[in-house]
């Protein structure tokens, strides 16, 4: 089986930020894994309690504000920079986002299902909440099957594996820079290089909606404002 990289961009949200780290340096792995977390632009806040948990932990600590002056988010910069990174250590990547904390054996169990199911793309492990309902972005899934399913729509970013095959067939230098939800796109193009993606219905992961992009809980608190953030920033382009 190939090697993991796994990566976590992240902006502020300490707390969920922290749960995430410690989730994924705690994982129970057959073979090493590479965790690089990716800090972009965060407070000084954030950015203390990373380098806290970076000497716990032993991951790599990226600092962006070291590698451009393009104002935060920088999503983009960082799936570029970690396929890179994948590719030259042919192995997959794996993308647990700040909001999400994973289960022991969920990377193990995602880098098996990448060895085994035929023509990976990617591998959606679905989220819920703390009932163990499913939640955000995988709510269409509450009717699949227990298991692997393969699905055609879009595999969120939240916890996702992306195939090296993907990888190798797919530039990220070539997604559009106008936009920000990029793992729409990436699902669509997998499907379009005659791929497969997947939703792992029985690797559950914990999803706390938002907490890595707070703007978007203003929908409820402050409607104005969200919209104004949506429409006028355009921070939430697919």
């Amino acid at each position: 089986m190939k090697k993991l990289h796994v990566i976590t961009p992240v902006k502020n949200s300490v707390k969920t930020t922290l749960r995430t780290i410690e989730s994924v340096c705690t994982s129970r792995m057959a073979t090493e894994l590479r965790y690089t977390v990716y800090d972009d632009f965060s407070d000084e806040e954030t950015i203390e309690a990373l380098l806290e948990a970076k000497e716990r932990f032993n991951f790599e600590l990226v600092h962006l504000s070291s590698l451009t002056q393009h104002p935060s988010p920088n999503y983009l910069l960082v799936l570029q920079l970690a396929q890179q990174k994948a590719l030259a250590d042919d192995a997959h990547l794996v993308i647990v986002e700040s909001d999400v904390v994973i289960q022991p054996d969920t990377l193990q169990t995602m880098q098996e299902r990448a060895h085994l199911l035929p023509n990976t793309a990617m591998l959606g492990a679905v989220t819920t909440d703390e009932t163990e309902n499913f939640n955000y972005p995988y709510l269409y899934a509450k009717n699949y099957a227990f298991g692997s399913i393969k699905s055609p729509k879009r595999i969120s970013f939240c916890c996702t594996l992306l195939s090296n095959d993907l990888l190798s067939k797919f530039d990220f230098q070539l997604l559009n820079k106008g936009k920000t939800w990029f793992d729409v796109f990436i699902s669509h193009k997998a499907l379009e290089l005659g791929m497969s993606n997947y939703v792992l219905t029985d690797t559950p992961v914990l999803h706390y909606p938002h907490s890595s992009r707070p703007w978007k809980n203003l929908k409820k608190t402050n409607p104005l404002l969200y919209y104004w953030q949506k429409l006028v920033l355009r921070r939430d382009k697919i």
